[in-house]
């Protein structure tokens, strides 16, 4: 028998680590423990499953525990890891469907347990009612209560990305939606300014904005279900059903039982080969830190595309190759209604943080050239460094095909590249897909005009 090697969790980092540990190294002894239903799924689909617009649950599952184990990996599905031991290298788990337990012993550990959603300590916060969106079980849940035909109203608390996905999604359901938060603007990730374009289009779908007010308790009727949520303000918001979105923190809760180090950040401590401080366990996915390229801080980002890159460098490693992962510049993108909104490296209050000295570009343009049937609205946003020119920051907001071009600031971020070279990037035109001055090239123009108008004041 190969060397041992146990992966706690199965979903994308832990999935991602022990297929490229097993087709690396066909002789390893791959153990892949999942305490769920379901490995290697979509969580971010969730949202699109529930309004209908992703048909089964079974599209949101990449791998199947059937293709894992055809693969040569031992899934153990429904088993909870509830304690790992260092000295002895081996972890105790639990079946949570017939109870049973025992211990595990590994050579190699690769933690990747996921997140745990947020959960603000307010009276009613565990009621009957109350739902988070953190796994596809979750997922299944929800669902189940709106298909239940009992749900007429449903309050949000939390106006973030995920938050408003299921506004979204249950508006398209024909529900009445409030969406409660405790900032001044959705998404505080964005800028206030491209905020409020998102405040806009979700009100325009319906959605009522409950905003800079956030839960004080969840009120429950005399059978104990949520029925309202009762803000700081006093304001009471009648609910059938209320769902948490208010994000995640990483699940460390084992890590720290066990005494494998965390970082500043709150997740698990790595390098950039997913390696932790005890040597031959490593960690990936939502659960560990990782470093913004920009401000050279240590943070926790909870996303699948992280997830999977960072399990695969671990697995790759794991399995006797080289690879690393060499940090994370903040992109994301996201469709709320009828507005695409996208963000990369870092906002204003983040550049602040970070101690950069900068000046920024808005412009409004259209998707298309604008005597095009189909122009869209769009609006793009940019940081740059006073002096350097160098590109910090870029927000983009708009209407159908805005987004995806953040996908390209967001190289040119990575690169460091200044606002003089991104206004002569050499991007494709036609009338179709841009006007001839693409409305990336106009913010990148306007961008390099503030840092020369900048330099002439010194």
């Amino acid at each position: 028998m190969g060397k041992r090697v146990v992966v706690v969790g199965g979903d994308a980092a832990g999935g991602s680590a022990a297929s490229q540990a097993r087709k690396r190294r066909p002789d390893l002894d791959v153990v892949m423990f999942e305490r769920g239903r379901a490995t290697s799924y979509s969580a971010c689909g969730i949202p699109y499953w529930i309004s209908g617009a992703v048909r089964s649950e079974a599209a949101l599952i990449a791998r199947t525990p059937e293709q894992h184990r055809a693969a040569g990996i031992d899934v153990r599905m429904r088993t909870e890891v509830v304690g790992i031991d260092l000295d002895r290298r081996a972890v105790h788990w639990h079946d949570l469907e017939d109870g049973g337990s025992g211990v595990e012993h590994f050579d190699e550990l690769v933690y990747a347990t996921g997140s745990v959603p947020m959960r603000p300590p307010v009276p009613g916060i565990d009621a009957p009612g109350v739902h988070g969106v953190q796994v596809l079980d979750d997922g299944v849940a929800l669902r189940a209560a709106l298909d239940g035909g009992d749900v007429r109203r449903v309050v949000v608390v939390g106006g973030g990305y995920i938050g408003l996905e299921i506004a979204e999604a249950c508006r398209v359901r024909g529900l009445d939606v409030t969406v409660v938060d405790r900032s001044p603007t959705p998404i505080g990730t964005f800028d206030p300014d491209v905020g409020e374009f998102i405040a806009e289009a979700v009100r325009r779908e319906g959605i009522e904005l409950v905003l800079s007010d956030p839960v004080a308790a969840i009120g429950t009727g005399a059978d104990g279900r949520a029925r309202a949520v009762v803000t700081a303000s006093g304001r009471e918001l009648p609910a059938d059903l209320v769902v948490l979105g208010l994000g995640v923190r990483p699940d460390v809760r084992l890590a720290r039982g066990a005494g494998i180090p965390l970082g500043v950040s709150g997740g698990v401590a790595v390098d950039a080969r997913m390696r932790t401080d005890v040597e031959g366990v490593w960690a990936a996915g939502d659960c560990v830190e990782s470093r913004h390229r920009l401000s050279g801080q240590r943070i926790v980002v909870a996303l699948g595309t992280h997830a999977n890159k960072q399990g695969r460098v671990a697995g790759i490693n794991i399995g006797g190759g080289y690879a690393t992962f060499p940090g994370v510049i903040g992109t994301a993108i996201t469709k709320i209604c009828d507005i695409e909104a996208a963000r990369t490296g870092l906002s204003e209050a983040e550049a602040e943080a970070a101690g950069y000295s900068f000046v920024t570009a808005v412009v409004d343009s259209t998707t298309k050239a604008g005597y095009f049937p189909g122009a869209r609205p769009i609006r793009v946003k940019m940081l740059a460094e006073r002096r350097s020119g160098r590109l910090l920051g870029a927000q983009i907001v708009g209407r159908e095909e805005s987004a995806k071009r953040i996908d390209a600031l967001a190289i040119c971020i990575w690169n460091e590249m200044g606002v003089d070279e991104v206004l002569s990037l050499d991007l494709s035109y036609a009338p179709p897909f841009s006007p001839v001055w693409d409305p990336v090239l106009i913010a990148a123009r306007k961008a390099f005009d503030a840092v020369e108008a900048d330099v002439r004041l010194l």
